[in-house]
């Protein structure tokens, strides 16, 4: 196990507001130190939820750690025990997880953590026992066949029927969209900055159908098979979609959650919604 990755208890994006979504984040940054507490487990436990953060060293950026805070926050308002694990890219994959986390990078370290989580195998292995995957931005894109990066095609995992490579523009702002309805999900939010474009195959679906911003193609957004959901939402992506960070804890755990207070989260996706409407 390894010693608190998670940052400085305090730490936000330097384009937060300094609204209600302050309430949140402090919120937030309680989780923090119960994620930290949950790192110093000794030995593990084998009836604990374990949550694998997956090469942090090349993969976590515009707030993406805050996925890992969120899920284990939620997980453990309803009562479970929960393990958050740090794998880094130096780091063999273990294949024991129950929930696998990928997040944003450039397009080197994009690169290399494909080189090396195909060479390692253990996300694979994960997922063939069942475990369930939420990618971000650069690990979404290297979930599928093929992906661009420093101007060549390199090879992806070929976990998700997907391609990425470069589009006419950079997209960057807001992203909106209505998911799939096999999904459950109410309307989607978050932040996208990328550079590619993603073209879905038969063997997956769109996360959502894109109602502001770009997201793979301006049509679509993300993409979504068994366990596996990738999307280009940052923000990070569940602070902003808790019924999202719900859908993998039950992907995870195999059992209905009950409810809990979204009082909060309610207000921050309120208000970053109205602002997408406002233009």
């Amino acid at each position: 196990m390894s010693t608190n990755p998670y940052g400085t208890p305090g730490y936000r994006p330097a384009h937060a507001r300094p609204d209600d979504t302050d309430t949140y984040v402090a919120i937030v940054d309680e989780a923090a130190a119960d994620v930290a507490a949950a790192s110093h487990l000794d030995g593990g436990s084998s009836s604990a939820l374990r949550i694998v953060w997956l090469y942090p060293d090349l993969l976590s950026t515009y707030g993406d750690r805050g996925n890992l805070l969120i899920l284990v926050r939620r997980a453990q308002l309803r009562g479970l025990a929960v393990e958050a694990i740090e794998v880094r890219s130096d780091q063999a994959v273990p294949a024991d997880g129950d929930i696998y986390l990928l997040g944003g990078g450039e397009d080197g370290p994009q690169a290399l953590a494909a080189q090396r989580l195909a060479a390692d195998g253990g996300l694979h292995r994960a997922i063939d026992r069942g475990a369930a995957v939420l990618a971000i931005c650069a690990g979404y894109q290297l979930l599928g066949r093929s992906f661009f990066a420093k101007g060549a095609k390199y090879p992806g995992l070929e976990l998700l029927d997907l391609d990425s490579d470069r589009g006419p523009s950079r997209a960057v702002g807001e992203l909106v969209g209505e998911p799939d309805p096999a999904l459950g999900l109410p309307t989607i939010t978050g932040f996208e900055n990328h550079g590619g474009r993603t073209h879905l195959g038969p063997g997956v679906k769109p996360l959502a159908r894109v109602s502001a911003g770009i997201g793979n193609d301006g049509s679509t957004e993300g993409a979504w098979r068994d366990k596996i959901v990738g999307t280009y939402m940052h923000g990070p992506a569940l602070a902003r979609n808790p019924a999202l960070a719900d859908l993998v804890l039950g992907w995870a755990t195999g059992a209905p959650l009950g409810p809990v207070d979204d009082t909060w989260p309610g207000r921050l996706r309120a208000e970053r919604l109205a602002a997408v409407r406002l233009g």
